[in-house]
């Protein structure tokens, strides 16, 4: 009950200086939502990446010539095959295209059986020429459903029509948004591309142990090769996020500085009326213990609050408004077309390394100042 009564009077000492404790709050929860935003999408995306590669092949070949990706022979997957330890080596064709429509770049596959992990919502995925098959984002974007001809632009400027089969999704957006699958020939076709070359190869290796090593071989068999390890794109996205979302902690770093400022001063400068009322409190019978709780309830009220919006401003801004102030920078070149909502996911450790960094030192700037005020005889407090 002592203590619930402490409580009470500390929210009843923030209220009588209402206007200057929420303009605290203000700013505190600012910081913290900024801080947080960052953290929930770099977050976001790397799990969105996750979801993309639970399916990667152990090894993606590629050519290169005079240093840049360039199209492979297909027949280098027969001489593939027979390294001891492969297990399936094949030919990929897919490329990039730009929708002029809707100003949105589509990724395009061709494929001869269905694709892993794509659970179809409507329709069916396409089984001859002229047929595809769309990721949600296409759909919405061309407006277009099962059934409807959806009208594209081939390398040859022909307008090629193709009739949509089916509409499907995975378990992560980034995968099928921007994804329309179809025949392997109509792709050659729609690309001007010859039969005997492939986009890339995927490899599938027995023992995951022996990935590099095969990888090794299949550069000495080709040199102008470039095999690339799953485990080499997944530290590829985590470098690449990790620097982006450290490059924008560290142009925030100013904001959280000037709050730390900010905290600093309000928590150190006590005034003569907070003075004031400590020696009273003290004269009538507190122990200096329970000055240091009032003022530390007072700390975890106004810092908890200020978490709490923080938290949910981020939250709101990162997975319902797609974090339009931060997605140019996180994902660089490719905010992708068209558009797409992550898919929310916290991390729990993250949010106890941001509350242990931001709660802690403002409730300790607030009690330390507090704890020399009341261990100051009551008569002289009240006098200065």
């Amino acid at each position: 009950m002592r203590h619930l009564k402490i409580l009470e009077y500390a929210l009843s000492s923030l209220l009588r200086r209402k206007y200057r404790n929420i303009s605290l709050i203000t700013v505190y929860a600012l910081t913290i939502s900024i801080l947080a935003s960052v953290l929930f999408l770099t977050h976001s995306l790397k799990l969105e990446a996750a979801h993309i590669l639970i399916d990667a092949p152990d090894l993606v070949v590629q050519k290169l010539s005079a240093g840049r990706h360039d199209l492979i022979p297909s027949e280098y997957a027969k001489t593939i095959r027979e390294i001891p330890g492969v297990g399936a080596a094949e030919p990929r064709y897919w490329g990039y295209y730009y929708d002029a429509l809707s100003h949105s770049n589509y990724t395009l596959i061709g494929i001869d059986r269905n694709l892993p992990r794509l659970s179809l919502i409507e329709g069916r995925m396409p089984s001859g020429e002229g047929e595809c098959a769309i990721g949600e984002g296409v759909a919405i974007a061309r407006i277009v459903a099962v059934g409807d001809m959806m009208p594209l632009i081939s390398s040859r400027d022909d307008v090629v029509l193709y009739k949509v089969t089916g509409t499907f999704r995975s378990e992560s957006n980034i995968l099928t948004n921007d994804l329309i699958v179809m025949g392997r020939k109509d792709l050659l076709q729609f690309f001007n591309l010859s039969a005997d070359r492939a986009t890339d190869i995927t490899v599938t290796v027995h023992n995951p142990n022996e990935v590099t090593t095969i990888a090794d071989k299949i550069k000495k068999t080709y040199p102008a090769s470039r095999p690339i390890t799953k485990n080499e794109i997944i530290r590829t996205y985590d470098a690449v996020f990790n620097w982006r979302s450290g490059m924008m902690l560290t142009i925030f770093a100013s904001a959280l500085i000037a709050f730390c400022i900010l905290a600093w001063d309000k928590a150190t400068g006590i005034g003569a009326e907070e003075k004031h009322e400590i020696g009273i409190l003290k004269a009538i019978g507190w122990d200096t213990a329970d000055i240091l709780e009032l003022k530390f309830w007072e700390g975890i009220v106004i810092s908890l609050t200020s978490f709490l919006i923080g938290l949910i401003v981020a939250f709101v801004h990162v997975f319902f408004l797609n974090a339009s102030i931060l997605s140019p920078v996180i994902k660089g070149w490719s905010v992708l077309f068209p558009a797409f909502r992550l898919t929310p996911y916290i991390d729990i450790y993250q949010i106890f390394v941001l509350a242990f960094l931001t709660v802690t030192p403002y409730v300790a700037s607030t009690i330390i100042p507090s704890w020399k005020t009341a261990i100051t005889d009551p008569e002289n407090v009240m006098r200065s």
